[in-house]
C-alpha cells in the first residue's frame, strides 16, 4: 500500500443490526426510511414494544420489520 491511501472498503462488508432491514422495508412498504423514523419521533412517552404494536396496528408493518425501525430510533435517540 502506498502512503496516503485507504484499502478499499471489502464489496461483501454487510450493513449489520436494524438498518440491515431497511432497504426491505423500503421496498416492502413504499416510503422511505424518514418516514418511519418522523412517525416513530412523534410517538413520545411510548415504551418500545407501544410503538411496535402501533406501528404493526396503525401501518401494517411486519413484527420485524418494525421492531427494526424502533430499536434503530430509540438506540439513535438525541435527548
Amino acid at each position: 500500500m502506498t502512503k496516503g491511501t485507504e484499502p478499499a472498503k471489502a464489496a461483501t462488508d454487510k450493513v449489520k443490526g436494524p438498518a440491515s432491514y431497511f432497504p426491505s422495508i423500503e421496498k416492502a412498504y413504499g416510503h422511505p426510511m424518514d418516514h418511519w423514523f418522523a412517525l416513530v419521533g412523534r410517538q413520545q412517552g411510548q415504551k418500545h414494544m407501544e410503538i411496535v404494536n402501533w406501528l404493526k396496528a396503525e401501518h401494517g408493518l411486519g413484527h420485524g420489520h418494525a421492531n427494526a425501525i424502533v430499536a434503530y430510533c430509540l438506540a439513535n435517540k438525541k435527548d
